[in-house]
This record gives structure tokens, sequence and C-alpha cells, in this order.
């Protein structure tokens, strides 16, 4: 600030400056912008992780006492605020639901006094993809926000807020950045309602430092063109898994047997690169696969130009008992395979040689 003056003028909202870097940064504001016209949204607002976004907005458009329905496949940490955080320190209620139950979600909405429904789509891990349309009129007719996360689409598969939610989510430190080498997350869309969280950020803190909204920027410049290739490698893995004699079970939306390939269809353009199986194995033969192949990296991120692999249980759900990965349908058997942007034939003869020494 040049001056007292000017300073009060930026208070009194006259003046456009970055007064903090807690409140505003110029390279932060052009990913922003950028985001915006990506998302087809009023508003754009990133933060310091894909986790921090969704903490942040829950905390900012979810009062004490209120009630949330989410979905039973959904990001465990997601899941893990909702459930334990909120509901003990909020008196928040939850309702959680089947993502395709759209009969239960009538049913919640009129029973609650719902504030919010979030539901990811495609779900993780089993890429289970929500009715947006409908399930946004749903919400919009009982007065509570549709806030979906986006993040295994990405605005190039998905234009999640045409299709009628209110808000998109995403952890831009997968597709957006794409090269596994940054963390952010973001929300776009109506300005109203991003400016509530936007106040609420400015309070805890969890912004995005401008190396990092460069890092994002300069893979945001490629996204369309990896998305191609890794839309590509994604339908290709799923048939061929499809055919493979150890695999029992492919979860890809494009493909006719996954339970929601009508929503995907109708809604997005690709099906992104995570194809999610299921090995004819227990869970030390799944490791096995996990452990022979060798072009992926071991590890829990995804939509970047490297290929990712994890077994679900390991990675993430090590630390809770069989019976309760089983409640929440995370199988022994099950591999999240990532794809990059490396040529098909590597991708698949790797993981073919693995999954032949089953």
């Amino acid at each position: 600030m040049s001056s007292s003056v000017s300073l009060n003028q930026y208070v009194e909202g006259r003046h456009k400056s970055y007064e903090y870097g807690r409140y505003g940064n110029p390279t932060v504001r052009v990913c922003e912008e950028k985001i915006a016209a990506l998302e087809r949204a009023e508003e754009g607002l990133v933060s310091s992780s894909g986790m921090n976004t969704a903490t942040t907005l829950l905390l900012a458009l979810v009062p004490q006492g209120g009630h949330i329905v989410t979905t039973t496949d959904c990001y465990r940490r997601t899941r893990q605020f909702i459930q334990t955080f909120m509901t003990d320190k909020m008196n928040v209620t939850a309702t959680v639901l089947d993502p395709s139950d759209l009969e239960g979600l009538e049913k919640a909405l009129k029973a609650n006094d719902v504030t919010l429904y979030f539901s990811e789509s495609p779900t993780n891990p089993y890429l289970r993809c929500i009715d947006v349309p409908t399930v946004s009129g749903l919400c919009r007719e009982h007065g509570a926000l549709c806030v979906v996360d986006g993040t295994f689409a990405t605005p190039v598969n998905q234009k999640i807020l045409e299709l009628g939610a209110d808000l998109v989510i995403s952890s831009g430190t997968k597709y957006m950045a794409g090269h596994n080498d940054v963390l952010c997350g973001y929300i776009a869309g109506k300005k109203e309602v991003v400016d509530k969280v936007k106040a609420m950020q400015n309070i805890l803190g969890g912004v995005m430092d401008p190396h990092a909204a460069y890092l994002l920027l300069r893979g945001m410049k490629t996204l369309e063109l990896r998305i191609a290739r890794q839309n590509e490698n994604g339908m290709k893995l799923a048939k061929a898994l499809e055919q493979h004699p150890k695999v029992s079970r492919v979860h890809y939306p494009g493909l006719p047997s996954h339970p929601d390939h009508q929503n995907a269809i109708t809604q997005m353009k690709g099906f992104g690169g995570v194809v999610s199986f299921e090995v004819d194995g227990d869970l030390w033969k799944t490791a096995k696969v996990i452990d022979t192949v060798r072009l992926p990296y071991i590890a829990p991120s995804l939509g970047g130009v490297e290929s990712l692999i994890e077994q679900p249980t390991v990675v993430s759900y090590w630390d809770q008992a069989p019976e309760i990965r089983a409640k929440i349908g995370i199988k022994d058997s099950l591999i999240r395979y990532a794809c990059g942007i490396e040529n098909f034939e590597d991708i698949w003869s790797d993981l073919k040689q693995a999954l032949d020494q089953v």
C-alpha cells in the first residue's frame, strides 16, 4: 500500500490490491481465474491441498447441528472428517447412501433439514458415477447445496456445474497439476457460495503458496493432452483386464459392465485413467501382483504423467480390521491402477506379466 488513504480504500473495497499473502496473491489469483473458466464457474478458490479444500468447505457451509448426505464409496479422510469431527464436535448428523440410491436421497431430504449433499463422481476407488442432474435437482427442491468432487474426471471429461451442481471440488494435486510434484485443491461455483468458503480460508489459513500455483498453471497447459492419453490408456487397460483369467472383476465407468455406465456415458466425454480391479486371489496373492510390476510406482496418488499402482487394503486401510474393511467395501483383492501417459503396450505387458504369476 502506498499510503493510509489507499489502505482505507482497500478495506472499503474501493481499491484492488493484495494486502497479505493469506488473503491473496497475483499468481494464485490467475490459477483461480483459469479454473473458473475451465469449470464454467462464476468464481474459483484454490488451497493448499484437496483435503484442506474439503474440510474448509464443510466448516464454512455446514452449521452446528446441520445434516449432511454423503455416499458410501468415498475418499476415506473425507468420510472420516464428516463422521468423526463434524459429528462429535459440531453435532452434525449424516446420512450415508449408495451413490445410486435416489429414493434414499429423497427420503433423507424430506426427513432432515439437509444443509449439503457431498459426493465424488466418479468415486474412489470403485468409480461410481452419480446422476448429477437428478441429484442436484432434488437438492435444489429441498434447499440443500449439491457439492460434487470431480477429481477423477476433471473439467475436460465432465462439466459438473453445467450438469446442475452448486459447487465442484477437486484435488488439483492429481490430474490438474499432473506431475506428482505439488499439493493443491480447489472449488468452483457461484461467487456467493465460494466467497463464504474464502472467508473461512482466510481464518484457517490453508492457502496455496505462489510456487505451487505456478506449478499448477504449468500443469494446466498440458491438461487436455494428458487427459486424452490417460482416457485412452484407461479404456484399453479396462478392456484388457476384463479378458484376463486372473481378474475376477473390473471397475471402470467406460465399460458396459459398470453399474453406472449409463450415467457415465451421459455425463462424461471420457472416463479417466484410473482402473480398479479385483484379482482372483487373496490378500497376499494380490500383494504379489503389486510387488511384481516394474513400470508403475507404488503410491496412493493418481493423475500424474507416471503410472501409479496401489492395493487400498495395504496403502489406505491397513489400520482397519478386516471386518471393518469389509463393511465399507474395501476388498483385500482390490487393486487401483492410475494410468500415466506411457505407451499402453508398455503398461499392459508389464501388468500382464505380474498377473500371469498369480
